[in-house]
């Protein structure tokens, strides 16, 4: 089953990586938990994501080779999950992906059973936290907060209120995952996946058409 996949979805300014650095050090599972880097195309910045920089004609390259197990576009940027990050499931591992609400429904047709998790904050908090990273200047901000619409998810998703204190959202998060665990004594099983999308992570996805590829 894919109840440890686990795809965080959340507006700019929740503090998504906030909150998944710190469900990663608090940690207290048997299973260990893995947080799958992705692949974007934006260059590295100091304290930023950890992630894969790649320019487009790259990124466009990975995905007709079939790297990506996930990939969307969000914000005028191309992101993507490996296979190869998602590998962990297998060995019975949690993975963590830092998600796109748009692509919900293609991570529920390919992983169905997925724990669902959104992270969420009032939009006065995400005015001060996006002012502060100071990427944008406020007409920007406000443009990126009026393109906020309320998300519908499904019925036992996991939804995280990161208004106050980091710790309390992090606890939350970890409670209500471990709760939710079903394999908490048994062995490692191999995800489930759909026909068309195994869980191994050495085939290629199906080549479509991608934004990035141009």
């Amino acid at each position: 089953m894919n109840e440890r996949l686990i795809y965080v979805m959340g507006p700019s300014g929740a503090g998504k990586d906030s909150v998944l650095a710190g469900l990663q050090a608090a940690w207290s599972a048997a299973a260990p938990l893995h947080w799958a880097r992705r692949t974007i195309t934006r260059s590295a910045q100091p304290g930023g994501e950890a992630h894969e920089p790649a320019d487009p004609q790259a990124f466009a390259a990975l995905h007709e080779a079939g790297a990506f197990a996930m990939h969307w576009q969000a914000n005028g940027l191309c992101y993507g999950i490996r296979h190869t990050e998602l590998a962990p499931l297998r060995e019975g591992a949690w993975v963590l992906v830092n998600g796109s609400r748009a692509w919900l429904p293609e991570l529920q047709r390919r992983w169905p059973g997925a724990t669902l998790v959104f992270i969420g904050a009032s939009p006065q908090v995400l005015a001060q936290r996006l002012a502060a990273r100071g990427r944008e200047d406020p007409a920007a901000i406000a443009q990126r907060l009026a393109r906020q619409v309320p998300v519908a998810l499904p019925e036992g998703a996991i939804r995280i209120d990161n208004d106050h204190q980091l710790a309390d959202a992090v606890q939350a998060l970890r409670l209500a995952l471990l709760a939710r665990d079903p394999h908490r004594s048994s062995a490692p099983t191999s995800p489930q996946a759909s026909p068309t999308h195994p869980a191994n992570p050495d085939r290629p996805d199906a080549v479509r058409p991608f934004p990035c590829a141009s």
